[in-house]
């Protein structure tokens, strides 16, 4: 009888899955940073600009993908595959003139609220920004990341790139926490929740459950593991 239940249990409730994969080159299921579209002043963003308009911000973050974009097409090209330094020279090409203009409006931001140390403030802020996405323990997840974002940046026309870095902001800043690969981070159990029939008639001579006993229902059950590497 243990044996039966045994092979039951082997056949009908060991039904195991993982999140599918994603497009990713350095892991085989990439994390999931994604986050939703931002407005510039959240905390964690970036550099706080204390009273900056709606457009100031914008720039803002336009300004720190183009620094995580450079960052990453320093750090990761240990991983030529990843097209991190393409996909920057690719955007600094494309876009000069989006990314002039948030330059300029950076700069009055500064000169506006600064007063006379302005510049001083905002090569501070150019600096901090730069090393804001400086990584090593997240370097993976990081360039996997950046790749992304920068080819996404590859099929934009111009002077849409803005709004990529609003959208992206967050996953990209998500992507500095150190996180392993996902490929085991969520099993699916199928769990019997009523046993099959014990009669003697539902099973054959070998021990195996007939077909006409295995209507059984299932629960199924997920367990989430966050895999740190």
């Amino acid at each position: 009888m243990a044996f039966r239940w045994l092979a039951w249990m082997m056949a009908g409730s060991m039904a195991i899955g993982s999140a599918g994969p994603a497009f990713a080159y350095l892991f085989w299921v990439q994390p999931n940073f994604q986050g939703e579209p931002v407005k510039g002043d959240e905390p964690g963003i970036g550099m706080p600009l204390p009273k900056a308009t709606p457009a100031e911000l914008r720039a803002h973050m336009l300004w720190n993908m183009r620094a995580g974009l450079n960052v990453a097409a320093l750090q990761c090209q240990f991983s030529p595959i990843l097209l991190t330094v393409p996909n920057y020279n690719d955007l600094l090409a494309k876009n000069a003139d989006e990314l002039n203009q948030a330059y300029k409006m950076l700069g009055a931001y500064f000169k506006r609220t600064g007063g006379k140390a302005w510049q001083k403030a905002f090569d501070q802020y150019t600096t901090r920004t730069y090393n804001g996405f400086s990584t090593m323990h997240a370097q993976l997840g990081f360039c996997e990341t950046a790749s992304l974002i920068g080819r996404d940046a590859r099929k934009l026309g111009r002077g849409n790139l803005t709004q990529l870095a609003i959208n992206r902001m967050r996953e990209f800043r998500n992507s500095l926490v150190p996180t392993g690969d996902m490929i085991n981070a969520r099993r699916w159990i199928s769990v019997p929740i009523q046993p099959p029939s014990m009669s003697k008639d539902c099973w054959d001579k070998k021990g195996l459950l007939k077909a006409r006993c295995a209507s059984v229902s299932y629960q199924q059950a997920s367990s989430d593991r966050r895999i740190d590497g």
